[in-house]
């Protein structure tokens, strides 16, 4: 599968802004947080990888950071004990 930076990069495909703690489902290109944010969890087909993408899980991630799946995958679920984030959807 071609990454498609440029359709990442302008959103093409849309966003979706989550802001509360019911788990959004789909497939995500990125996840950009807005304030400060826990996450419950980041799965990538439908397994829980936060701890793979965040050092210190229980801790908030700052916002502006910009999360990104490796290796050409998808996110496939977000869930969030705190925060916002806008997910870029693929």
């Amino acid at each position: 599968m071609a990454t498609n930076l440029m359709g990442e990069l302008v959103a093409n495909n849309g966003t979706f802004i989550l802001n509360n703690t019911t788990e959004y489902t789909g497939s995500i290109d990125a996840i950009v947080v807005l304030e400060d944010t826990v996450f419950n969890a980041v799965k990538i087909a439908g397994v829980d990888v936060k701890t793979s993408y965040i050092g210190t899980p229980a801790t908030a991630v700052k916002a502006g950071a910009i999360l990104t799946p490796t290796a050409d995958q998808k996110f496939s679920g977000v869930d969030l004990t705190s925060g916002s984030v806008a997910l870029v959807l693929a």
